[in-house]
C-alpha cells in the first residue's frame, strides 16, 4: 500500500505540472502584465525547481497537510471535505441500488442457464455495461423530472434541507450510476455461480433432499462470494472516482465538481488531494476486500 501510494503521489505530482496552463496567468487574467504573473508564481512557490517542488510538497503530505487551494484560498483537506457528503451518499445510494439489482438477477440468471430469462438478462447486461453514464442521466432527467416532475432536474437541497430531502435529490444520479454498475457485478454473479453450481457438493446437497432455494444460497452463493465481493468492492472504488460525469450533469456539488472546476482554473493543490484521497480509497477497499476474504471463506490462509 505504502509503494503504491508513492508511485501515485509522484505521478501525479509530475501529470499535474507538465499538463499546459499556468494557474497564475489564470488567476490574474489576460490583462495582466508579465510581471504580475511572475510574482504571483514566486508567491505560490511555482517558480521553484520541480524537484524542490516535489519535495516540499511529500514533506507537507507527510505532515497530513495537502496544501491550500489556489483559488478557494483554503486548505485542500477543507475544500474536499466540504464536498465529500453528496459523493459518499451518491457511491453508497448508486452502490446499494446495484447490488439490489445485480445479485439476484445474476443468481437468477446463472440458475436456469440457457433459458430465455438468461439470455435476455446477458443482453440487457451488455447493452447497460454499453450504456454512456451522461446520456442515461440525461434520459433520466428528460422523463422523471421535466416530463413527469417526480424528481429535481439538478441540485443537493437549499442550505437548510433535510437529510431525506438530500436524499431525494439522489435518487436519479444514484439510479444512473446503479443501473450502469449493475451490469458488471450481474456478469461476474452469474459467472461464480455457475463455476460452482456444478460441483459434487451441490449435488450432494440435492440428494440430501435440501430445497433448491436452500442449496442455492447455503452452498453455492456461499462458496462463489469471493468473486462476488471483489467485483462490489472494485464498483464501490470506481463509483467514488467515477461519479464525476453524474455529479456534473446533476449539479451536485460534490468531489467530482470540484475536482472539474479545478482542472479548468489549474488548482495544482485540489487536482493532487483529490487523486490521492480516491487512490488511496481505492487501495483501503482492496484491503478490505483481502480481509473480507478470511471471513468469507476461512479456507483463505494469509
Amino acid at each position: 500500500m505504502a509503494a503504491v501510494m508513492f508511485l501515485v503521489v509522484t505521478i501525479v505530482f509530475l501529470i499535474v505540472r507538465v499538463t499546459p496552463g499556468d494557474p497564475a496567468a489564470i488567476m490574474l487574467g489576460p490583462d495582466a502584465s508579465a510581471a504580475d504573473i511572475a510574482a504571483l508564481r514566486a508567491r505560490l512557490g511555482l517558480d521553484a525547481p520541480l524537484p524542490l517542488q516535489y519535495l516540499v510538497y511529500v514533506q507537507q503530505m507527510l505532515q497530513g497537510d495537502l496544501g491550500e487551494s489556489i483559488f478557494l484560498g483554503q486548505p485542500v483537506l477543507t475544500a474536499i471535505w466540504s464536498r465529500a457528503e453528496p459523493t459518499f451518499f451518491l457511491t453508497v445510494f448508486a452502490l446499494a441500488i446495484a447490488c439490489v439489482i445485480a445479485l439476484p438477477v445474476g443468481i437468477i440468471s446463472a440458475y436456469r442457464r440457457g433459458s430465455l430469462f438468461d439470455q435476455g438478462i446477458t443482453t440487457l447486461a451488455m447493452l447497460a455495461a454499453s450504456i454512456p453514464g451522461f446520456w442515461l442521466s440525461l434520459m433520466l432527467m428528460q422523463l422523471f423530472s421535466v416530463r413527469l416532475g417526480w424528481f429535481p432536474v439538478s441540485g443537493y437541497g437549499g442550505p437548510g434541507a433535510s437529510f431525506g430531502d438530500r436524499l431525494y435529490h439522489l435518487v436519479l444520479p444514484a439510479v444512473a450510476l446503479g443501473v450502469v454498475s449493475s451490469a458488471l457485478i450481474i456478469r461476474f454473479t452469474r459467472a461464480a455461480m455457475l463455476d460452482v453450481l456444478g460441483e459434487d457438493y451441490v449435488r450432494t446437497a440435492r440428494s440430501k433432499g435440501m430445497s433448491e432455494f436452500r442449496v442455492i444460497l447455503r452452498h453455492a452463493l456461499k462458496n462463489a462470494l469471493i468473486p462476488i465481493i471483489t467485483v462490489i468492492g472494485l464498483t464501490a472504488a470506481v463509483l467514488i472516482s467515477g461519479a464525476v460525469v453524474t455529479e456534473t450533469v446533476f449539479g451536485l456539488p460534490g468531489i467530482g465538481n470540484l475536482v472539474v472546476s479545478a482542472v479548468s482554473r489549474r488548482d495544482y493543490p485540489v487536482i493532487q488531494g483529490a487523486l490521492l484521497i480516491i487512490a488511496g480509497l481505492y487501495v483501503l477497499i482492496n484491503f478490505i476486500i483481502d480481509m473480507l476474504y478470511l471471513i468469507v471463506d476461512p479456507r483463505v490462509r494469509y
